[in-house]
């Protein structure tokens, strides 16, 4: 038995809860992550794990076990890493999730110079807007837009999204230029709804003209859940979009879009790369990050104070 890699497929049915997940993510066939398992088990003579048809426990003993494991192997990184060779040129593959007008505007041109600089760092670059299990799909890290809801993440702010109201001249051409966000709650205008990861419903928005504050939903005909996809059903003239103004500008030049509203202002977004607080920072990932991170401050820099957010939140600027 190889305790290290008994120990790693330890750890990752714990943090997966099945062995069929963490053989996926080892890449190892389901048979050999139960082997090695029961092999740990029983040269520690204790049960690790309670085993039922429908699910895995971790048993106290093996929850305790767990916590040496975990800092264990992030010692053996840390002894690796340390090494001039790996210091020097960080390596191995790192899983990344962006969302899609992300990846195809700022992010995926930009990764001949991480290449460059870092050759021998695989990216596996997942490009979605749905929300992501960094443990069950064994993600390092992910690029979000807006709040986020999970506690269990440590997050780095690393840009705000300056975002504005857009319409295709089409558009415009067969229905009068909106000149309040409330006429957009009727007939005849229409928003392309954004669903995200939301179950039902489209995001709201909220829009400020001095004093005044309106939180609008829009009427629309079309939802999606697809950044992409959103953008698309906006320059088909499908209706008014809330949009980044990085993503828009192309659009614009090309007269694709128009801006609307232009005395409204949208509050930017706050944009994050996030990451679990138990895995531990490896030089791929933390060299990754910086680097992310100053893509965004060149594209989409930090804004000055506090961004607001809907329904009375606000986000502080924090770098963790």
């Amino acid at each position: 038995m190889d305790r290290f890699d008994a120990m790693q497929a330890f750890a990752r049915v714990v943090e997966t809860g099945s062995f069929t997940k963490a053989a996926q993510t080892l890449h190892m066939s389901r048979t050999t992550v139960t082997q090695l398992v029961q092999q740990l088990e029983a040269r520690l003579r204790v049960r690790l794990l309670n085993r039922t048809t429908r699910q895995v426990n971790v048993t106290e003993d093996g929850a305790a076990y767990y916590e040496h494991v975990v800092r264990l192997l992030a010692n053996l990184d840390d002894a690796e890493t340390s090494l001039s060779s790996f210091a020097a040129s960080p390596r191995g593959r790192l899983r990344v999730d962006v969302p899609a007008p992300l990846a195809r505007f700022l992010l995926v041109p930009a990764l001949r110079d991480f290449h460059a600089r870092f050759p021998d760092i695989q990216l596996d670059l997942g490009v979605s807007d749905r929300n992501v299990d960094l443990i069950d799909e064994n993600v390092d890290c992910v690029i979000r837009g807006g709040v986020l809801t999970d506690p269990s993440l440590v997050a780095r702010h690393i840009g705000d999204l300056k975002a504005g109201l857009y319409a295709a001249p089409q558009y415009l051409e067969s229905i009068d230029t909106p000149t309040h966000p409330a006429e957009l709650e009727a007939e005849p205008h229409r928003i392309v709804g954004y669903r995200g990861s939301r179950p039902t419903g489209a995001m709201p928005y909220l829009l400020r003209q001095g004093d005044e504050t309106l939180t609008v939903h829009g009427r629309h005909l079309l939802a999606v859940d697809d950044g992409n996809a959103y953008l698309a059903a906006g320059v088909a003239g499908l209706g008014v979009l809330w949009l980044p103004d990085y993503v828009a500008a192309e659009h614009e030049r090309h007269g694709e879009l128009v801006r609307v509203l232009t005395d409204w202002q949208v509050d930017p977004m706050p944009l994050h790369i996030a990451f679990r607080p138990n895995r531990h920072v490896s030089a791929k990932l933390r060299v990754f990050v910086d680097w992310v991170a100053a893509l965004m401050a060149e594209h989409v820099p930090k804004a000055t104070q506090g961004v607001a957010l809907p329904g009375g939140q606000h986000q502080q600027q924090e770098d963790q």
